[in-house]
């Protein structure tokens, strides 16, 4: 008898703790880079949190590396239900709200104290709600960092990019930024930008430190100009019908682990600036160029009437209010 009592104990704590872990509220993160980025630890340090807090009611699977899905056709997925969290560039959102073109006018931030300050912020955080009736939520930005110049010639001031291709993400906004020094913009993946440049298929490109060193884009790049005159950064984003049906007592819970993942991410996206700009200067592949005060006046002139053309897409408030941070 007492063999099976503990028999008929062990199956009925195997057959609890099965249906505790069917119940489990299964969460997928898809991003497309490698877990040592910034990205990559943002994403296992928020499955970290969310499940020490929350065990046995919150399971995270994280696919980095485009595993799952590219940032082209995860908000897609995310739609469907097949996954329920990405961090996709800025970028990548004119789909479902043309307001996130904001980020990539040209010249518009001073520095990541200027986008911190407006995207946490008034304005920044409305933007986050921006897309919910496509059904789409922002839960917070990750940095990446403002954009170098790099091409296979000097680029001191606007009239040298003239003729030349460079490679930019798909934003209407960054082809305009491009044709307004009379360069050739061309929408490429980013996974095919060094062999475009190895094969002079391109002149140049427009990147964060991290990028042009984590991709090797300096190996073939003589020259990076110091230019600081864009931003990448992402918007970590989820189903807005998945999220607003979370149990009350769970959603806070993932709210709070969110925001100190993406504080993480942030910290070594701070980190990984000054460390990978001096590991380019070091290799002495790449020539960085300082702008003077008067060249980079020159490129704000002939750059910023980009903004006006955008204006009543994006709208003056918001352009007003990120100009605004500068201060």
């Amino acid at each position: 008898m007492r063999v099976l009592t503990a028999a008929t104990t062990a199956l009925a704590l195997m057959l609890g703790m099965a249906t505790a872990q069917a119940d489990a509220i299964k969460i997928k993160f898809a991003h497309v880079v490698a877990e040592n980025t910034p990205k990559g630890q943002m994403a296992l340090k928020f499955k970290e949190l969310a499940e020490s807090r929350l065990p046995g009611k919150v399971e995270v699977e994280v696919y980095p590396n485009s595993q799952l899905f590219n940032d082209n056709n995860v908000l897609e997925a995310m739609l469907l239900g097949d996954v329920q969290l990405a961090a996709p560039s800025l970028s990548k959102f004119n789909k479902y709200t043309k307001k996130l073109q904001v980020f990539d006018l040209p010249f518009l931030f001073k520095d990541m104290t200027a986008v911190e300050k407006f995207q946490s912020g008034p304005e920044g955080q409305k933007l986050l709600s921006s897309m919910s009736s496509k059904g789409l939520l922002g839960l917070g930005y990750l940095h990446n960092g403002l954009k170098q110049l790099s091409a296979s010639k000097e680029l001191r001031k606007p009239s040298d990019a003239d003729g030349l291709k460079f490679r930019i993400q798909s934003s209407d906004v960054l082809a305009a930024q491009f044709e307004a020094v009379g360069a050739t913009p061309l929408k490429k993946p980013f996974s095919e930008v060094f062999l475009l440049l190895q094969t002079k298929a391109i002149d140049g490109q427009e990147n964060t430190w991290s990028n042009i060193y984590s991709k090797k884009f300096f190996e073939v790049q003589e020259h990076i100009t110091a230019s600081n005159h864009g931003l990448i950064d992402y918007l970590v984003v989820t189903s807005a019908e998945f999220w607003n049906d979370l149990p009350d007592d769970v959603r806070p819970v993932l709210e709070k682990s969110m925001k100190e993942a993406i504080a993480h991410g942030n910290m070594i996206a701070e980190q990984k600036v000054t460390g990978d700009r001096k590991r380019i200067a070091d290799s002495g592949r790449s020539t960085i160029l300082e702008l003077s005060d008067a060249e980079r006046a020159m490129w704000v002139k002939a750059m910023k009437p980009v903004w006006d053309k955008f204006a009543g897409e994006i709208g003056q408030d918001l352009i007003d209010a990120a100009v605004a941070s500068n201060n």
